[in-house]
């Protein structure tokens, strides 16, 4: 069993997507925090003026949101997923979600473009956000990895 340990780690780390280096965001404003491959979202854009989160975008047309908001409109999970997934947007389709007791999980469509969104509800009634967008085409870059950055997402 000892020898085959070391084969065993060998052939772990051969098939181990290389980790790029990590950024992790924290809003000042609501303490919501992400954590996302720089590389990947390398262009920071313009904050919104209200600080309620922040964007980065990359070359080849993927895009990242985080934001803390209040929950003015008292959603629970599911109250918004109903919301959400009730959306009349051309081009706007949630194709799976998921509820859980503080958090929800959408993916789908929306203008062409496969999104991934997670959303925690935490505490002082501050829903946390996060929203990936990307191309078809960039599916096998980016399928693999909304899950974590999603997961990463926190707040108090």
């Amino acid at each position: 069993m000892n020898r085959l340990w070391p084969a065993c780690l060998l052939v772990a780390f051969a098939v181990a997507p290389a980790l790029a280096d990590q950024l992790t965001y924290v809003n000042d404003r609501f303490g919501t925090s992400v954590t996302f491959p720089a590389e990947l979202f390398d262009q920071r854009l313009e904050p919104p003026a209200n600080g309620d989160g922040m964007s980065w975008s990359s070359s080849d047309g993927a895009t990242l949101s985080v934001w803390g908001t209040n929950n003015v409109l008292d959603f629970t999970p599911q109250s918004l997923a109903e919301h959400e997934t009730a959306r009349d947007t051309p081009g706007f389709e949630v194709t799976y979600h998921r509820v859980g007791s503080n958090w929800l999980v959408l993916s789908g469509y929306d203008e062409g473009l496969i999104f991934y969104e997670r959303f925690v509800f935490g505490s002082d009634n501050v829903i946390h956000g996060v929203w990936i967008k990307y191309p078809e085409s960039l599916r096998s870059t980016f399928d693999p990895i909304v899950g974590d950055i999603a997961a990463s997402l926190k707040g108090p």
